[in-house]
């Protein structure tokens, strides 16, 4: 018994724990995708909190040319205070200026050109006078040229090129000869044409002593450059000099006060603040704790996370519970934080390249202006977590971002993005401009580099266009860009729908022109709405001449077939049309439009021929039924709803009001009964709207005049 017992009890154990198991199984399966949505934001903001630097905060805010908000603020340690650019800039283009070039002399050109001299002389005093009889002569004129050569070279004969040829007689120059540098004058050496000049004035001085014809050329073919620039030597020491240069001027001592509350805020004033920051975060940095500040910054990630999950969620329910949808955001967010972070890490003066405005345009792409703006919104503020002083940055892509949406709200062609580079390069430069002048009220501190950096972030906002288009293939989500090329009646499949089925083809032009209209009024994307309804026959073109609107001739091939064989033929266009849109590369959310467009409704006509010829049988009902599946959505419900109306409008022999209103009720109520709507989003009110809507659009179609009650 005891062991019964056991057995018994480890049974029930493995049970529960079986159990207990398949519930976690099933819990798991349900929640699912909340799970993959949560694993994705937590995974964002880690990315994110990532890229963000672990440089200490600097708690007060200053602007040029504002008061100081804060209270008296007193040096708490003794600092330098730093040099602005322009100071540093106009210290390094003054040394650069007086800066002494070096140049190199060469001694053994001395030597060589003696050695020369001696030789050509020799030779040529044996031609000029072979018998040798002015022996002293001879000695006067070596003597004379030896030691003209040696004035010329120890005085120096510079090479100078195009930068010192300018130069005036007291440029200052060092010339270094035997590892010693000297300071010279320019004009206390020679050029070669002073060299030229200076022989001839000597010969002609001692023309009445010498052989003036014979040592002249002689002379002049012994002169040459022994001092020449060393560009290295000067290179190295300009510098060092330039690295010498203190990147400081004077100090602020512990205990000075720095600026008082309401004080305008001078030009020497923000230097000096901003001297204290640098110190201020040099300082704390060496001991600020990393963890402390990745957790802060965690914090305020997931804060904005949150905040957007819980828009999406009140306000946009359908975004929210799309993951896919949600990847996007979140990823269209992560990368323009990383872009970023990079060009900042690389170089800050590069930040306005950046373009930031990508994100609206990307997100107007795919879903509307507001979502667009508020993704834009928390973009620019984790943006502002990783700049100093992002206030302007903030406001500038604010102002930009909205511009760029508005320019956008009707995206009905390519050609807008153009229009959108435009408006953003102008407001970037609008906002700029206001800005510079508000805070120091002058022009000087315009950088006109900046204009450029703007222009360029602007052109770089083009490249949503591949983005979009990639982003379409990864998630499969609809665009204008996208359904406007679809749309295009010119397309290949539609041409073959209007040639192969006319009948069809004027059809599915009523079906999107009702389906347009009335998505307009109920809220949902139009243009989605009346391409599917283009497309959702072409699966017709298979079979068309079995459809009543393509049957011209009088001739109707269902008289040839049996009931069933009939109703095979009408609902497999369903099937025929997804085959289709698949080898034509159609996209689903096209492709959902013709899988749903008559749900699981029956083929009624045919189903209720072949009861009535089977009155003592059974027929099987399934064999008249739709695959499915119902409508999901405000725009595939709509179409269906349209598609029966306006197939059906077309049985009426002499359309009037009264029949128009009672085929639309009948129609649409019987759809509503068959529960054909309960998978789409889509309210009595709005089923009420469209009623209405097709009602009188069919009264303009049929021209049908309204009955007006007479007067008496």
């Amino acid at each position: 018994m005891p062991e019964k017992n056991n057995l018994w009890s480890s049974l029930s154990r493995i049970n529960r724990e079986t159990e207990m198991m398949t519930r976690l199984f099933h819990w798991l399966q349900k929640q699912y995708a909340n799970i993959y949505k949560g694993f994705l934001v937590i995974l964002s903001i880690v990315l994110l909190v990532q890229l963000f630097p672990r440089q200490p905060g600097f708690e007060y805010e200053y602007q040029q040319a504002r008061p100081w908000m804060h209270e008296d603020l007193i040096a708490p340690f003794t600092f330098a205070v730093l040099k602005t650019d322009q100071e540093l800039e106009r210290e390094r283009e003054q040394l650069k200026e007086e800066f002494v070039p070096f140049f190199e002399r060469l001694p053994e050109v001395e030597s060589s050109m003696l050695e020369g001299f001696h030789q050509r002389f020799d030779e040529a005093w044996e031609e000029a006078y072979p018998e040798d009889t002015q022996p002293d002569k001879r000695e006067r004129s070596r003597a004379l040229g030896e030691e003209t050569l040696r004035h010329l070279y120890d005085a120096g004969i510079i090479f100078l090129d195009e930068d010192f040829r300018d130069k005036p007689g007291n440029f200052e120059l060092r010339v270094v000869e035997d590892n010693v540098a000297r300071t010279r004058v320019l004009g206390g050496l020679y050029t070669i044409q002073e060299a030229y000049i200076y022989v001839v004035s000597v010969l002609e001085d001692h023309a009445d002593r010498v052989d003036m014809e014979l040592l002249q050329p002689i002379l002049e073919e012994s002169l040459t450059h022994n001092v020449v620039y060393d560009p290295d030597l000067s290179e190295r020491n300009m510098q060092a000099m330039l690295d010498d240069i203190s990147v400081t001027r004077g100090m602020v001592q512990e205990g000075e006060k720095i600026v008082s509350k309401g004080e305008l805020i001078s030009q020497e004033t923000y230097q000096i603040l901003e001297s204290f920051r640098a110190e201020y975060q040099r300082q704390i940095g060496d001991t600020a704790l990393e963890t402390l500040m990745y957790g802060g910054q965690f914090v305020l990630v997931s804060i904005s996370m949150i905040v957007l999950l819980l828009f999406l969620y009140f306000l946009r329910k359908d975004v929210f519970f799309d993951n896919r949808k949600v990847l996007l955001i979140l990823l269209s967010i992560l990368l323009m934080v990383f872009m970023t972070s990079l060009v900042i890490r690389h170089n800050i003066d590069y930040l306005y390249l950046v373009p930031v405005c990508l994100v609206p345009v990307i997100i107007r792409a795919f879903f509307d202006n507001r979502l667009a703006l508020y993704i834009h919104i928390i973009t620019i503020i984790l943006i502002g977590f990783l700049i100093p002083r992002s206030f302007e940055f903030v406001f500038l892509q604010f102002v930009a971002g909205i511009i760029a949406i508005l320019s956008m709200v009707s995206l009905r062609r390519r050609s807008q993005l153009f229009i959108t580079v435009v408006l953003i390069f102008a407001t970037y430069s609008a906002v700029y401009f206001g800005l510079s002048l508000a805070h120091t009220g002058s022009f000087e501190n315009l950088y006109w580099a900046d204009f450029g950096y703007f222009a360029g972030g602007a052109f770089l906002t083009l490249f949503a266009y591949p983005l979009i288009f990639l982003f379409e293939r990864m998630f499969g989500m609809p665009t204008d860009f996208s359904l406007l090329e679809l749309a295009d009646t010119n397309n290949t499949l539609l041409r073959n729908l209007g040639m192969t089925a006319p009948g069809t083809f004027q059809h599915s032009l009523q079906v999107a022109n009702l389906s347009e209209e009335a998505i307009i009024a109920i809220g949902g994307n139009s243009l989605l709405t009346r391409t599917g309804a283009l497309y959702h026959d072409i699966g017709k073109m298979k079979n068309p001449q079995f459809f009543t609107e393509n049957q011209t001739s009088g001739v109707n091939p269902h008289d040839e077939i049996s009931f069933k064989d009939s109703a095979r033929i009408i609902i497999s266009h369903v099937i025929d049309g997804i085959e289709m849109a698949r080898k034509h590369n159609l996209p689903e959310y096209i492709i959902d439009f013709i899988r749903t467009h008559h749900g699981t409704t029956t083929a009624r006509y045919f189903y209720n021929m072949q009861v009535q010829e089977n009155e003592d049988g059974d027929v099987e009902k399934a064999n008249f039924i739709y695959p499915g599946p119902r409508p999901f959505s405000k725009e595939t419900a709509v179409v269906m709803m349209a598609d029966s109306v306006e197939a059906a409008s077309r049985s009426l022999g002499k359309p009037d009001e009264k029949k128009i209103n009672a085929l639309v009720d009948g129609i649409i109520d019987t759809q509503v009964q068959e529960k054909q709507f309960d998978n789409a989003d889509i309210t009595f009110k709005d089923i009420t709207t469209v009623k209405s809507i097709f009602k009188r659009m069919l009264l303009n179609i049929y021209h049908v005049r309204i009955a007006y009650p007479s007067l008496s």
